[in-house]
């Protein structure tokens, strides 16, 4: 599938899939995305404790890094594992501009290291971050009861519905720890009442720029 680099409303890079006309990130501002739907409305309700945190969609690295300088300025230790069936290339890695548009780029050097770092391996990014990248699919996930919050961001609705599903989310639920949390840019009708018949309660919020509303679901 043809894969583009595309610039955002905000200035930050995403991917573009041509053949879907889908976008790794939100075409009105990647950053502003990642830190609306994941931080704000996700990591913030876990302050001043340790989080585990599985990402659906590890892509670019975006909700990652985010998340590891949230941990570095906070010193909150994060356990964190991403999920990804097809990784991107180190040619789109460069590509990326977040540490530019974030102006951290005294900071390049990790977002480099959770490209490079092995796959399927803990790796120790800093001092209170660890990151773990699975390649894999999603319907593959089994974890019982391991994590505190899902950034669940795979490819929308539209181009991927069986992303989705009521077995889908039997396995986020499954893989979350009691009154564990997940969040998601998503926030159609169905996608609703899958995450519900598994058992999981759903509030309606304010969506990132360009986006009315999203979706927090706890178990």
């Amino acid at each position: 599938m043809q894969r583009e680099i595309h610039i955002t409303s905000d200035g930050s890079t995403t991917i573009h899939l041509s053949d879907w006309d889908e976008n790794y990130h939100s075409k009105h501002g990647a950053i502003q995305e990642a830190k609306h739907v994941f931080i704000k409305n996700g990591l913030k309700l876990f302050e001043n404790r340790a989080v585990s945190i599985l990402e659906i969609g590890f892509g670019t690295g975006l909700n990652a890094f985010i998340t590891f300088l949230e941990s570095k300025e906070k010193q909150q230790p994060i356990n964190y594992v991403g999920i990804e069936a097809y990784p991107i290339s180190a040619d789109e890695v460069a590509a990326m501009n977040f540490t530019d548009e974030l102006k951290v780029q005294d900071h390049d050097s990790f977002f480099q290291l959770m490209h490079t770092c092995p796959w399927e391996q803990e790796m120790a990014i800093s001092k209170d971050f660890r990151l773990t990248k699975r390649k894999q699919f999603i319907e593959a996930i089994d974890d019982q009861e391991q994590f505190d919050l899902i950034y669940f961001d795979a490819f929308g609705f539209r181009v991927q519905p069986e992303l989705w599903t009521v077995e889908v989310f039997s396995r986020m639920y499954n893989a979350l720890k009691p009154a564990g949390i997940l969040v998601t840019y998503a926030a159609r009708g169905i996608v609703k009442r899958n995450m519900i018949q598994v058992g999981f309660t759903v509030e309606k919020l304010e969506g990132p720029p360009g986006k009315r509303e999203m979706f927090r679901a706890r178990r």
